[in-house]
């Protein structure tokens, strides 16, 4: 990138929104995985103008572009793995429009999660797929990556609420998808095709949000089980016995084993626990779903079962939930953080395996997430400044993304691909599958300059 594009692109955006100063490209070089290449330049838009004219002239001198939101990914998403330009949106970070009559929301993709949540609260709405890292997150990096969170067995995920987009294609045109309207069936569904596309094949600039009514009533309870097949057939039997919870989480034997060893947790010896949440707009709605939850615990052997009364008790069950991943990562200098999707017949199969795969490799390691979805976090802690445990812990991944095929599963159910899971594209998606993916970015972005060398595109 010569002085002369740095130059234009200062012209488009100023001097204030532009740097290629050495601190700033450093902290552009990676994100929450453990890839990072340094890009050239990195620029601030303000406007969806501006979008467009450094698109067009990224397509015209054929430079890289990688899109950006808060740089909270786990799967390198928004690392320059080629340099080029990141276009960091997170001052475009204006809620357009909230219109609770039509039930949805307009905003930039610089909004941070959080802010529309409380931007919602005083009308008793929600927007529901509750990413792990919503307090820093952004709805765009939302959208580019379909994130999900704890609540996803009953609310879905982002592209569950996404009504319509503004996008700036590669070649600097600007194009509307889908609609302000709570259904359409007009043309093809070009909002579906974008979600989830990490920024490979446009950069949002707008998103129209669908948003729910917020439930007012919850209760939480937890349980013990001695077993894997014990907690798995609970999960089972909860997902079929007519009500859907809002919450219902695992934690694995290694998980709680972590928990009570370096974080003085007060746990008996077991094998898994499962967190679960009912939800309703009335007391009896709530609870009359837990205690549909509390037959199938007692059905499946728990060995124990607790209530919380209050919201301090719900927050104390929680308490072992939100510590896992924090505590397992001080267990080693870095951690790998991935998020296996299976159908939830399989739940059983894939923790128990995993745990074999892992320890094989004698790495510490955790097991825990969202078992209404199916969707579970191994995390692997390892040094990766000794190169025999760098090698391990790829090879046990290697092998973790191999089960979680062989079991009907996918490589990701909330994080994305980005260049983490790139190389193992072809485990889960057929040739054809992976050509018609291909040929849809060369449609689009043919001079590859978004986004290039993610999703194995």
């Amino acid at each position: 990138m010569d002085d002369t594009i740095k130059q234009a692109l200062i012209d488009i955006v100023d001097q204030s929104n532009y740097t290629d100063a050495l601190i700033d490209l450093v902290s552009y070089s990676y994100d929450a995985s453990a890839h990072k290449y340094r890009p050239e330049a990195a620029v601030w838009p303000t406007s969806s103008d501006q979008v467009s004219r450094i698109l067009a002239m990224a397509n015209r001198y054929r430079f890289p572009v990688i899109p950006r939101g808060a740089g909270t990914g786990l799967a390198g998403a928004a690392v320059p793995e080629h340099g080029g330009l990141v276009l960091d949106m997170c001052r475009m970070n204006k809620i357009l429009d909230i219109r609770i009559a039509d039930r949805l929301a307009v905003v930039q993709p610089g909004v941070i999660y959080a802010d529309l949540q409380k931007a919602l609260e005083p009308y008793g709405f929600f927007f529901p797929p509750d990413p792990a890292s919503g307090n820093v997150c952004t709805l765009g990096g939302n959208v580019a990556t379909n994130a999900g969170g704890i609540k996803g067995a009953k609310y879905g995920v982002t592209k569950d609420y996404v009504l319509g987009l503004e996008v700036v294609l590669p070649d600097g045109r600007i194009m509307p998808t889908g609609s302000k309207c709570m259904k359409s069936a007009s043309g093809y569904d070009l909002t579906r095709l974008l979600i989830g596309s990490e920024g490979t094949l446009a950069v949002i600039t707008e998103i129209v949000l669908k948003i729910s009514p917020k439930p007012l009533a919850v209760k939480t309870s937890l349980a013990y089980f001695a077993s894997l097949k014990e907690a798995g057939q609970a999960v089972t039997a909860i997902m079929n016995s007519g009500i859907i919870p809002s919450v219902l989480e695992l934690l694995d034997e290694n998980t709680i084993r972590v928990l009570r060893e370096h974080a003085d947790m007060n746990f008996p010896d077991i094998t898994a626990i499962l967190l679960v949440e009912t939800d309703g707009y009335t007391e009896t709605e709530a609870s009359y779903q837990m205690e549909k939850v509390i037959k199938a615990f007692k059905k499946h052997n728990a060995t124990q079962i607790r209530m919380a009364g209050t919201a301090d008790e719900a927050e104390e069950l929680w308490k072992a939930r939100k510590s896992a991943g924090s505590v397992a990562a001080s267990l080693g200098t870095n951690n790998l953080s991935e998020d296996v999707t299976v159908p939830i017949s399989k739940i059983a199969d894939l923790l128990t395996r995993i745990s074999d795969i892992v320890r094989r490799y004698n790495l510490p390691f955790v097991v825990f997430g969202h078992a209404g979805d199916g969707n579970f976090h191994p995390k692997i802690m390892y040094n990766s400044y000794d190169p025999d445990q760098v090698e391990r812990v790829h090879h046990a991944v290697d092998e973790i993304f191999k089960l979680t095929c062989e079991l009907g599963g996918t490589l990701t159910g909330e994080h994305g691909i980005g260049l983490a899971k790139a190389p193992f594209m072809s485990l889960e998606h057929d040739p054809v599958t992976i050509d018609v993916m291909r040929n849809i970015k060369r449609l689009l972005d043919p001079k590859n300059i978004l986004n290039p060398g993610k999703m194995a595109l």
